[in-house]
């Protein structure tokens, strides 16, 4: 009886989707030969709660880019760089409008999306069905590379090694699994040290080696995924569910959060994988923290780090990195659905190059948003439905030619980015 109710579910499922394909195609004129709906594809040395920021100091720099630590950074006499983007608004550069492909591979929630690195067709999908999977979003036509089968239950976090030849998963079956893209193959599956669900998991940036994970236990773990052993004194305790990670380009500031609306920073010894703590920072109290993007700069007049917060109390943040130990004050916040689910939101990619500066986020209320982070009234500068249930992932392509979104049905969207024209400075807001 129980198989026969499956199976009714299945047809229900597919013919359910078939639909909302044919809707889509009809409302984002995607063709449909393009689309396949059956595609294939120690205690904290300083802790505090949330302020708000003064106005963030501008220091511009004499030449087209200044370093820092190793990373660039765009100045505003940088010509080359704005002609990448013109002389249109920001609300053109992000209209967001065509739908480009979709993907169904996933009979669950698609939790995280991520695009390789400098790279505009391979997507990756992590999701809640127990499966990861790699899409070609460029090719002729878009389809499903491989579906990797190694975790017993969901995944929860993935992410791609710098050159792009490993990735790394983590599962609510307490196992991370490290794949290797060109053989499509498991190369190690490591248990989590405490047999706790994997809840985040990330490459140590200056060292892809190393893999750091979040658990359910509150824990930030160092792993040697060389070796499949944790380090001495790679483990440190932050309590509750660890839910986001994220690094800084040096990989020597970590910040995790928590289901209890708490933030920590971390020194990351690139030797050893040793963690000391640094820094805390309560947000919303047992409001969880559902992801963290790190970004050197927001705007070509300044060096400005900075980190966005999804936090399920409704709001988006984002924060300017105060000091050398992570440090965090409040420079800005958003209204956003979120209150219940594994939201994620996302820096655009070449924002710094225009006037303004985007950032795109799901949310539970069915939209993706952009918002422009340096406008203080009505920042929405676009929204897109496409969805039918709650946004869970979004990830852009390095050349922000695409953007890749998914939702709590497992569904993914791609949506294809509409040229924008020079002379108007109309703002959009497309449903």
């Amino acid at each position: 009886m129980f198989g026969c109710d499956a199976a009714v579910d299945s047809v229900i499922r597919k013919h359910y989707l078939r639909i909302r394909s044919q809707l889509l195609q009809q409302r984002y004129g995607v063709s449909c030969e393009q689309s396949s709906i059956h595609s294939r594809s120690i205690s904290a040395r300083s802790s505090s709660r949330i302020s708000e920021s003064p106005e963030i100091s501008q220091f511009p720099s004499e030449n087209n880019f200044a370093s820092d630590q190793g990373v660039l950074v765009p100045t505003k006499e940088a010509e080359a760089s704005r002609a990448i983007v013109g002389g249109t608004s920001i609300a053109e550069n992000y209209a967001f409008v065509g739908v480009h492909h979709i993907f169904d591979q996933h009979t669950a929630g698609v939790t995280m999306l991520k695009f390789a690195n400098n790279d505009r067709s391979r997507l990756c999908c992590a999701s809640f069905d127990g499966t990861v999977s790699i899409c070609n979003v460029t090719a002729n036509p878009p389809h499903v590379e491989v579906v990797l089968k190694g975790h017993k239950k969901g995944v929860t976090g993935c992410d791609w090694s710098v050159s792009n030849d490993l990735m790394v998963s983590c599962s609510l079956d307490a196992t991370l699994c490290l794949w290797d893209v060109a053989s499509q193959k498991c190369l190690r599956v490591v248990k989590d040290q405490m047999d706790a669900e994997m809840l985040s998991c990330l490459f140590q940036p200056a060292n892809n080696n190393m893999v750091i994970a979040g658990n359910s236990r509150g824990m930030v773990e160092v792993l040697n995924v060389s070796t499949g052993i944790y380090p001495r004194g790679g483990s440190s305790k932050l309590g509750g569910k660890v839910l986001a990670l994220a690094c800084d380009a040096s990989g020597q500031l970590l910040w995790a959060g928590n289901n209890k609306g708490t933030i920590v920073s971390f020194l990351f010894d690139l030797e050893t994988g040793k963690l000391s703590k640094l820094c805390r920072l309560t947000v919303v109290e047992n409001c969880p923290i559902t992801c963290i993007s790190w970004r050197a700069w927001i705007s070509r007049e300044a060096r400005d780090p900075t980190l966005l917060v999804n936090c399920a109390a409704n709001v988006l943040y984002l924060f300017r990195v105060m000091d050398k130990e992570g440090g965090l004050q409040l420079k800005r916040k958003f209204a956003v659905h979120h209150k219940n689910c594994l939201v994620r939101s996302i820096f655009c990619p070449i924002m710094s190059f225009r006037q303004g500066a985007c950032v795109v986020t799901g949310s539970e209320d069915s939209c993706v948003y952009f918002l422009n982070i340096e406008r203080e009234e009505k920042p929405c500068v676009n929204k897109l439905q496409g969805h039918a249930c709650p946004v869970l992932g979004v990830s852009f392509n390095y050349d922000e030619s695409l953007l890749a979104t998914s939702d709590q049905q497992g569904l993914v969207i791609v949506w294809k980015r509409e040229k924008p024209t020079t002379n108007s400075a109309q703002q959009n807001t497309y449903v």
